[in-house]
């Protein structure tokens, strides 16, 4: 049984990484393995007695990340519709390729932090587009954004999925891995960017008009959208807080939040026509939120869960400490591999090759993973969500991404890793 499990999900997982390939959403890829699975796992018969016991806790936990993501997309919709963004975006502005390059990457990073990285990407390049008609500049500068965004998003349980899952499964606390990581964070970062602006240096860039606004920002006034931008922001940043001192699970932290953005939208735009209300409407933006993402990690998370508890990936870890040896090289060629396949199914097949109980929260190992699984995928433009949303914006191409980017990505990748390890030397 052990070895048709190991099969079916094998396929899966290559079914996931050849995606663009084989022209197959990988939600679909995802959900049927998982499905495969989880019907191999009830019809054998050594098992059948668990079967209700291991897909509850299984679904409990993928439940608890899923309803999280949901409401975390949602605010960040409701800025987006409400035209907040615009509330950072409209203040950015530069005579110098290199000094604009510095302040949207840091930018970038930062506001990575606290939303996420596709949504960071997306924001920070239909900017650059409006401010930089040069397609090379901007190109550069974009695929810059890519790293920045990966790199700010590592160091945050809210900034990447990735850290998500670890942060709502327990292996992290946000007052430890935020601390931990912002340093090596801000080197994968900072390596990087310091070469590219360095051979900027002294070009100038035309003088940008004003940025103009969408069409859905006539909708409300400058002072309803700094209202949504800073509310929704605080209710993200306050969501580990909420965890701390109430020890829920972090996706009540969220739903809280989201009720309370609900309930100030609905009374900020109610005296308005009812075609514009209907717009702003929180209940537009969840129609907004990316559910082939969510099934996705729905489906990852459930196929995973199986090899879990097949005890399969523990045996992998045990494999993989005795043919390699050190932990932290396992982890760094984790987050190398991100660079080619989705870091989600490595990271949760991650959290079950590891027990807590020799690993517990805030271990070392723990940490490193957030790093590498959350900046490792900026090596390679198709590794991380960031990549692929900049790669598509753009029409980025593969080729030009790996001659002009992936080195200097590979350089804060290792520099961000060698300042990990010395932290924890010192």
């Amino acid at each position: 049984m052990d070895a048709a499990l190991i099969i079916v999900f094998a396929v899966a997982y290559l079914a996931i990484a050849l995606e663009h390939t084989i022209g197959i959403n990988k939600s679909a890829s995802a959900l049927l393995g998982a499905g495969v699975l989880w019907t191999l796992w009830a019809v054998s018969s050594d098992h059948a007695g668990y079967l209700s016991e291991d897909l509850s806790e299984s679904l409990i936990g993928t439940a608890q990340i899923v309803f999280f993501l949901m409401g975390a997309m949602t605010i960040v919709e409701v800025i987006d519709t409400h035209g907040g963004f615009e509330v950072i975006t409209s203040r950015i502005r530069a005579r110098y390729l290199g000094t604009l390059l510095w302040i949207v990457c840091l930018v970038s990073f930062f506001l990575s932090a606290v939303l996420d990285n596709l949504t960071t990407t997306i924001v920070m390049g239909s900017l650059l587009r409006k401010l930089l008609p040069d397609r090379d500049q901007r190109l550069t500068c974009v695929a810059m954004v890519v790293i920045a965004a990966n790199a700010g998003g590592a160091w945050s349980p809210i900034g990447d999925v990735t850290t998500t899952m670890l942060w709502v499964g327990g292996q992290i606390s946000g007052a430890a891995v935020m601390p931990a990581l912002l340093l090596p964070s801000l080197v994968n970062l900072l390596l990087p960017l310091s070469l590219m602006a360095y051979t900027m240096r002294g070009v100038a860039i035309e003088s940008p008009a004003d940025v103009q606004a969408d069409g859905s920002l006539v909708l409300t006034t400058e002072n309803e959208r700094r209202l949504i931008f800073w509310l929704g922001l605080c209710v993200l940043i306050a969501v580990p807080t909420f965890k701390s001192i109430t020890h829920l699970p972090p996706f009540m932290g969220v739903l809280l939040g989201l009720g309370i953005l609900w309930l100030i939208g609905d009374l900020l735009h109610g005296d308005k026509p009812a075609e514009q209300r209907q717009q702003l409407d929180l209940s537009a933006a969840l129609g907004k939120i990316d559910l082939s993402s969510i099934m996705f990690f729905t489906g990852i998370l459930l196929a995973v869960a199986v090899l879990e508890h097949a005890e399969i990936l523990k045996s992998l870890a045990a494999w993989l400490d005795a043919q390699v040896g050190s932990e932290a090289l396992i982890i760094l060629l984790i987050g190398m591999a991100s660079a080619l396949v989705d870091n989600v199914p490595l990271v949760a097949a991650s959290m079950g090759m590891y027990d807590m109980h020799q690993y517990p929260m805030d271990s070392t190992l723990w940490h490193f993973l957030a790093y590498c699984a959350g900046t490792g995928g900026s090596i390679l433009i198709i590794g991380s969500a960031a990549g692929v949303a900049a790669m598509g914006m753009e029409r980025i191409g593969f080729g030009w991404y790996v001659r002009k980017i992936s080195g200097l990505a590979l350089v804060g990748y290792l520099g961000g890793a060698l300042t990990y390890l010395l932290q924890l030397s010192l």
